[in-house]
C-alpha cells in the first residue's frame, strides 16, 4: 500500500513535467481491481524518474501479487466454509432420516417378533386341538372297550346261563290241553338233552340241515296241520326252536334273517337274507340262493344299503327288503333284484332311537313284519303314550293303509310278531320259560292274555319274525339263527 501511495505522490510530479502520463483504475472479469498506468515515451530519457517509476511498478506488482494471494486464500476460506455448510446441512437432514431408518429398523423387529409369536400361538392351537382329539379318540376307545367288556360279560353270563339250563336237562315244555294243541303234536316235539343238544350245535355249525326240515310246505305254499287245515285262526302252539346256524362275527349277535313270503324272480321260497346289526352303519344285507349256502355261511351275493338301517326291525316281503331307516322315522323299500330304493316314507309322529323300544333295548321302536294279508310296522307315539300302535302299509308306497292303538305298553314286551291278522307279544328276551303273552285282534280292537311257551334256547332273543308261507317263527337267539314251528287254531 505504501507503493500505491508513493505512487499517488508521484503523478502530479509527472503531471508537471509530462502531460502525457495517465493512471486508470479498473475492475476486471473475474472482479478483482486493476490498476493501469502508461507513461508517454519522452524524446530523452530522464533517468532518475524512469527508475522510480520502475521501482513504483514492481511495489504495485508486489502489492498486486500479495492481494491476489489474500483473494485466493479467501476464496479457499470461502469454499472451505460452503462445503462446510453443506456437510452441516446435509447432516442436519441426514439426521433425521437415520432416526426413520433406526424406527423403521425397529418396527420391522417388532413385526418379525410378532409374526413368530403367531406362528408360535398357531402351532400351540394346532398341538391343542390335536390333544383334543386324542383325547375324544382315547375316551370313544374307552367306551367302545367297556362296552366289548359288558358284552362280553353278557355273553359269559349267557353262557353260563345255558350250560345251567343244559344241566338241568331240558327246555321248558308246553302244558297245554289237548284242545290246544294240534293232535300228534306230543310226537313232533323233541326231547331235548345235553347229549342232543350236543348233537345239534355241532350240526349246526359243520354240516347242513336238510332242506326238508327247513322248508316244509304243500303244494299250496302254506303249511298244513295234522288234518291237512293250515288254519288261520288264533296261536295255541310253539315248537321247539331248531337252530340252523351261527354267526360268525361279533356284530352277528344281534340281528335278522328272512325269507320272502311271497318271492318275486329271480328269488325263490329258499332265497335267504341275514343282517347283523350289532354295529354301527349297518348296511350290509347277505343273500343266500340256496338253503345250503345259508346253512355253510356262503353268501351268493351282498347287497350293500344306500343308506344305514336301524337295529332288528327288517323285513323281506314281494322281492322288496323294507327296513327303518337308521336315526329317524321313517320307512325304506328297497327293490332286490334292482339294487333300488322305490319308496321312503317318514312314519308320523312315531318314536326312534330309544324312545319306545322293546324291553330289550336295542334302538327297536320301529319294527316292520308281515303276515299271511300283508306288510305291517309296530311301533308308538307321543300321543300313545308309549303304547303299541300297529299300521296296516301299502307295500308300494309304504303309505299307512289303517292304524290301531292297542293297551300294551311297548316296554313291557320283548318282541312282537302278526299272524293272520292278529298282533302277538312276547313277555322275555332271555328267560328259558318264556311264552306268548299278549294277543290283540284288529278286527275286533280287542286284547287278551296268552300263556303259549316259546323257549328261548341260546338266551338273547333280538328279533322275532312270522314267515306265513313256511309258519314258523325266526329267531335271532344270540349270535344263533333259530326257526320255530308254529300252529293256529282253525279260522
Amino acid at each position: 500500500m505504501a507503493a500505491v501511495q508513493r505512487l499517488l505522490l508521484a503523478c502530479p510530479v509527472w503531471a508537471l513535467e509530462a502531460r502525457t502520463a495517465q493512471l486508470r483504475k479498473a475492475d476486471d472479469r473475474s472482479g478483482r481491481c486493476q490498476y493501469t498506468f502508461s507513461v508517454a515515451s519522452p524524446t530523452e530519457p530522464s533517468g532518475p524518474e524512469q527508475g522510480q517509476a520502475a521501482s513504483a511498478l514492481r511495489d504495485l506488482q508486489r502489492d498486486s501479487s500479495a492481494q491476489r494471494a489474500d483473494l485466493e486464500a479467501a476464496k479457499a476460506r470461502l469454499s472451505s466454509l460452503e462445503g462446510l455448510l453443506r456437510r452441516l446441512t446435509a447432516g442436519q437432514a441426514a439426521a433425521p432420516c437415520d432416526g426413520r431408518e433406526g424406527l423403521r429398523g425397529e418396527l420391522d423387529a417388532l413385526r418379525r417378533d410378532r409374526e413368530q409369536l403367531e406362528t408360535q400361538a398357531r402351532e400351540l392351537q394346532v398341538a391343542y386341538g390335536n390333544l383334543l382329539r386324542d383325547k375324544a379318540t382315547l375316551e370313544e376307545e374307552k367306551r367302545r372297550l367297556g362296552r366289548e367288556n359288558d358284552d362280553l360279560a353278557r355273553r359269559l353270563d349267557s353262557s353260563s346261563q345255558e350250560v345251567a339250563r343244559l344241566r338241568r336237562g331240558q327246555c321248558p315244555q308246553a302244558h297245554s290241553s289237548s284242545q290246544d294243541a294240534p293232535p300228534g303234536s306230543g310226537e313232533e316235539v323233541s326231547k331235548w338233552n345235553v347229549e342232543t343238544a350236543n348233537f345239534q350245535e355241532l350240526k349246526s355249525e359243520l354240516t347242513e340241515v336238510p332242506a326238508s326240515r327247513i322248508l316244509k310246505e304243500s303244494p299250496s305254499g302254506h303249511p298244513e296241520n295234522e288234518e291237512g287245515d293250515p288254519g288261520c285262526g288264533e296261536l295255541v302252539w310253539v315248537g321247539e326252536p331248531l337252530t340252523l346256524r351261527r354267526a360268525e362275527a361279533a356284530a352277528g349277535k344281534y340281528g335278522v334273517w328272512m325269507r320272502d313270503p311271497e318271492p318275486r324272480p329271480p328269488h325263490t321260497a329258499e332265497t335267504t337274507w341275514r343282517v347283523d346289526t350289532g354295529g354301527r352303519d349297518v348296511r350290509q344285507v347277505f343273500e343266500y340262493d340256496r338253503a345250503a349256502q345259508f346253512l355253510q355261511g356262503h353268501p351268493s351275493r351282498v347287497h350293500v344299503l344306500p343308506r344305514p338301517l336301524e337295529s332288528t326291525g327288517a323285513v323281506v316281503y314281494a322281492g322288496s327288503l323294507y327296513f327303518p331307516a337308521a336315526g329317524s322315522a321313517t320307512l325304506v323299500r328297497y327293490e332286490l333284484a334292482s339294487e333300488t330304493v322305490r319308496a321312503e316314507r317318514e312314519l308320523r309322529g312315531a318314536g326312534y332311537r330309544g324312545q319306545f323300544p322293546y324291553s330289550w333295548g336295542g334302538y327297536t321302536d320301529i319294527d316292520l313284519a308281515v303276515d299271511e294279508t300283508g306288510l305291517w310296522v309296530i311301533y308308538s307315539t307321543r300321543a300313545a303314550r308309549g303304547a303299541i300302535v300297529l299300521s296296516k302299509l301299502s307295500p308300494e308306497s309304504l303309505a299307512p293303509e289303517r292304524t290301531w292303538e292297542t293297551n300294551i305298553r311297548r316296554r313291557a314286551v320283548a318282541n312282537a310278531f302278526l299272524a293272520c291278522g292278529r298282533l302277538y307279544t312276547v313277555g322275555s328276551y332271555s328267560s328259558p320259560e318264556a311264552a306268548v303273552n299278549f294277543a290283540y285282534d284288529p278286527a275286533t280292537g280287542r286284547s287278551e292274555a296268552l300263556r303259549v311257551p316259546l323257549c328261548v334256547r341260546h338266551g338273547y332273543s333280538s328279533a322275532l319274525d312270522s314267515n306265513p308261507r313256511e309258519r314258523r317263527l325266526f329267531a335271532r337267539d344270540n349270535f344263533h339263527m333259530v326257526a320255530d314251528d308254529v300252529r293256529l287254531s282253525r279260522g
